[in-house]
């Protein structure tokens, strides 16, 4: 490393002269073999690549094969009408994808615009881009670094680095060789890192990495190498996608060897295998999910939530564990005074009494060359002191111009302290702020209630126990002191002022949010480049750690195997002074012990981690480019309380996907009944392929939106577990729920089916038989009515199914419908477009039906309404045995959820 070589070695091993820099002609053969010191930016995917990204899907690939069988059938319409559903779920995706990139893109914006460097024995400004390795670049405040550098001058230098390491205070930079191996980046004091601010002093340094061999560079490659892993969501789709593909073949086989045995015509049985294959998939749902998840896109951004990944939406509902970075996120990423010691005394900030504290708060005010307003201007621990002295009434413009300053001394690293020195009036003062042990060992007397008292042994052993209270509290303290005698700028023979210990606070909404957390069932686990004793102060004052046994560092991770590590891992609530590589560790060890992570951040640092997490959440306003472009979701108030209410969106979102998916699954289910039924017991097919895939894709689609966009008990949905990442479609009582109303619409459809016949045997006065029946419905006439009634049927049963999903433990007479107005017009819809299949003539031609009487309607209606009517009677048996029928469990323990549109996640 860099950092334990002498300076001269440094200068030596890359060719350099100090006084002179490199020449032009050095510059442009470096430039040739290093390249441009810039980021890469990943290879943006075309549109065309996106688009196809959108059609690797199990259930695609379903809708392309029913796209050829129709072609060969000859059913262009059916064809078209597929194609379109495909059409529309890629074109949401690729928008929504599309948009996001653009709207966060800003690896390429890392970079300092400028660099101020020494060519040719010459000071000039060049674009950072520029630099090459071997550059002597000059540092001031207020600069960014623009590459990484070994220092070879420290004037007084100070560097904000928190978004690189996670340290919440400036670190004092030195130009000697390090005495001992660095363990961290935030360890090497006499380097300079890319992207990094200088706030105090100046200094001078000789690049040593440019481009993507800086830390930053090295950091957005990991980022790049991170793939997009798939969400819960996108497992169990793909999981259901491959089990009806599976489904669909063996209906045909099944159905080809029943036409062998049943000495069928074999023609008239692959045209009903078509059928059947069709019906086993839910034509809608690759669309349906797609454009729920898009439209919940809005419902977060109510809550302050972007969303780059639709997929992320619904993974949020299944996290379990919420790994968080420090600075910025759980803290305020800003130091404030928290504790003083002023005469004698340590309390609270708040407890300082002007009056008490006056020479304290003027030297908070005037020893300071920090500057408070829009833009916050300077070290942050001077802006703590500043913000104290405003909180009291002290204002620095107002008061350096009663009490200009009329000398200084300034800050160095190995003073530790800074001294100016003012005109109050005819009189002068000096103010010294610094370390406090060094400070107070440099006083002679101490102010005491106004009064300047001998600073007693006694006296000086109690500030020092309040310096080591307070540094037990993970307190970063300074101490005070004044002189008005002799020679102003010795700093020697001072009256000792007082003490201010300071922190960067959590954030007022996190301790909620962690509490919140926990009646989630949900961990919160702090992962921080900070020190480990700032880190446990901070979260033990959060609640997410209770002692320092649960503390873990970057170093202790390095010495543990990953096995061992792995196993630790989910015991460990604070991880402190660890590396952006540490992090992703941290988060792949959590995940293989099958947690669902989120990760929160918004430091360069951050950035691998929030891409290695099952889903990244960066801040929006404090954040860094890089974590916003690495992220999943952007927070737009940087509140770290809004991932709880995001979460709660994400498990509403779930629940109505999961409700969305058995409905359309318990249809299809139904549909598969009525057809297998049928054809065992020798009678043609109830329905043609067009009819399926008119419920399918039309009468089916509405209701499934509505319910996708179903309001759910947020808070009842927070009280219960995240659902296991191993949980399928199915768990929980799903399955149940599908083959319960599978197997009712199946029974009625087959039943209005047979009902033609049946009423057209007792007008012949023909004994009741199968085998009449099926004569019967070998009359044109007969099977195309049979077939309206069960086409008819089919889809109304399932507007009705959809109502009754929208709650199973509740009856649809204590459902709030007005809280889902969309059902009242998907079921309003979808009972028109069934009218119009059956009464227009066109369409009656179009889809081989036959016209209704208002009787036959009636009968028809009534039908169609039991599966309201199980529900019903489940409910029913629910209130009798105080019992959950089997297979449709409630979750807590039974309760019942008042909000009428809402669904526990195991209610199905």
């Amino acid at each position: 490393m860099y950092g334990e070589q002498k300076a001269t070695e440094v200068l030596k091993q890359f060719g350099t002269n100090r006084e002179t820099g490199l020449t032009l002609l050095e510059v442009g053969a470096r430039r040739e073999k290093a390249g441009l010191n810039k980021l890469e930016e990943q290879k943006k995917k075309g549109v065309f690549w996106l688009f196809l990204e959108q059609l690797q899907d199990p259930l695609i690939y379903i809708l392309m094969a029913a796209i050829a069988i129709s072609l060969f059938l000859k059913e262009a319409g059916d064809a078209m009408i597929i194609a379109a559903v495909i059409l529309l779920n890629s074109i949401v995706g690729v928008v929504q994808e599309d948009k996001a990139r653009k709207a966060i893109e800003a690896l390429k914006q890392l970079a300092s615009p400028k660099a101020l460097v020494r060519r040719e024995g010459k000071e000039c400004e060049i674009p950072s881009d520029q630099l090459v390795p071997g550059d002597i670049v000059l540092l001031e405040a207020g600069r960014q670094v623009p590459a990484d550098m070994r220092l070879l001058q420290a004037v007084n230098l100070k560097i904000e680095e928190s978004a690189l390491t996670g340290e919440s205070v400036p670190v004092n930079k030195t130009d000697e060789e390090l005495e001992e191996k660095a363990g961290s980046i935030g360890d090497q004091i006499n380097m300079a890192y890319m992207s990094t601010s200088v706030t105090y002093g100046r200094g001078e340094g000789v690049v040593t990495a440019t481009g993507m061999e800086t830390e930053i560079g090295k950091i957005a490659g990991l980022i790049g190498k991170g793939g997009n892993e798939m969400t819960p969501l996108q497992k169990r789709l793909a999981d259901l996608g491959k089990m009806l593909s599976v489904l669909a073949v063996g209906i045909c086989a099944f159905l080809f060897v029943v036409a062998v045995l049943q000495k069928r015509d074999v023609g008239d049985m692959l045209l009903t295998a078509i059928s059947l294959a069709v019906a086993a998939v839910p034509e809608g749902l690759a669309a349906i999910v797609t454009i729920v998840l898009a439209l919940s896109v809005s419902r977060m951004v109510k809550v302050g939530t972007i969303v780059r990944r639709l997929p992320s939406v619904e993974t949020l509902g299944a996290v379990n564990v919420v790994c968080s970075d420090k600075t910025g996120t759980l803290t305020r990423n800003q130091m404030t005074v928290k504790q003083c010691y002023v005469n004698g005394e340590l309390f609270n900030e708040e407890k300082l009494a002007k009056d008490e504290g006056e020479l304290f708060l003027e030297a908070c005010t005037l020893c300071n060359d920090a500057v408070l307003g829009e833009n916050r201007l300077g070290d942050p621990t001077e802006l703590a002191l500043l913000d104290l002295a405003a909180k009291h009434g002290y204002e620095k413009p107002l008061l350096e111009k009663s009490m200009p300053r009329i000398d200084e001394r300034a800050f160095d690293s190995e003073r530790k302290r800074m001294t100016t020195v003012h005109r109050k009036g005819a009189d002068k003062i000096a103010y010294c702020k610094g370390a406090a042990d060094e400070i107070i060992d440099l006083c002679t007397s101490a102010m005491m209630h106004g009064k300047e008292v001998p600073f007693s042994a006694r006296a000086r052993k109690e500030a020092k126990a309040a310096i080591e209270q307070m540094a037990g509290n993970a307190l970063r303290v300074l101490a005070l002191a004044m002189k008005k005698k002799g020679d102003l700028t010795e700093e020697k023979g001072m009256v000792f002022l007082g003490l201010a210990g300071m922190i960067d606070p959590p954030r007022e909404e996190a301790k909620g949010a962690v509490e919140s957390f926990k009646g989630a069932h949900v961990d919160t686990v702090m992962i921080t480049g900070d020190h480990v004793d700032t880190a446990f102060a901070i979260s033990k004052e959060l609640g997410i750690a209770k002692n320092k046994d649960q503390c873990m560092t970057g170093s202790q991770i390095d010495a543990l195997p990953l096995s061992e590590f792995a196993k630790k891992v989910g015991d460990v609530r604070v991880f402190a002074r660890v590396s952006p590589e540490h992090k992703v560790r941290i988060v792949e060890a959590l995940r293989s012990e099958g947690k669902v992570v989120a990760m929160t951040g918004d430091g360069i640092n951050d950035a691998p981690s929030l891409k290695a997490a099952d889903v990244g959440i960066a801040m929006g306003k404090g954040g860094t480019d890089v974590a916003r472009s690495a992220a999943d979701l952007v927070l737009t108030d940087d509140n770290f309380a809004t991932i709880e209410k995001a979460m709660r969106e994400g498990r509403g979102i779930y629940e109505n996907i999961r409700k969305t998916i058995l409905f359309l699954l318990s249809s299809n289910f139904g549909e598969i009944i009525t057809m297998l039924a049928a054809v065992l017991a020798g009678f043609p097919a109830p329905l043609k392929a067009s009819h399926i895939l008119w419920v399918n894709l039309i009468t089916d689609s509405l209701p499934a939106l509505a319910l996708g966009m179903d309001r759910n008990d947020g808070k009842a949905l927070m009280k219960e577990p995240p659902r296991k990442s191993t949980d399928s479609m199915f768990s929980h009582g799903g399955l149940s729920c599908t083959l319960c109303f599978g197997v009712v619409i199946g029974i009625i459809s087959l039943l209005a089916f047979l009902t033609v016949p049946y009423q057209a045997l007792c007008r012949e006065q023909l004994p009741i038989t199968l085998q009449n029946l099926e004569k019967m419905l070998r009359m044109e006439a007969v099977l195309s009515k049979a077939q309206t009634h069960a086409f008819t049927v089919l889809g109304m049963s399932q507007l009705a199914h959809a109502v009754g999903m929208r709650d199973v433990n509740k009856s649809i007479f204590r459902m709030k419908h007005l809280d889902n107005l969309y059902m009242i017009f998907a079921c309003g819809a979808g009972v028109l477009l069934q009218l119009m299949v059956t009464e227009i003539p066109y369409f009656v031609n179009l889809f081989g039906t036959s016209r209704l009487s208002l009787g036959e309607w009636g009968i028809l209606a009534l039908l169609s309404c039991m599966p309201l009517v199980v529900h019903e009677l489940l409910i029913l048996s629910e209130s009798l045995t105080g019992k959950v029928p089997e297979g449709l469990e409630k979750t807590e323990k039974g309760k019942k959820h008042e909000n009428g549109g809402s669904q526990p996640s195991e209610a199905v």
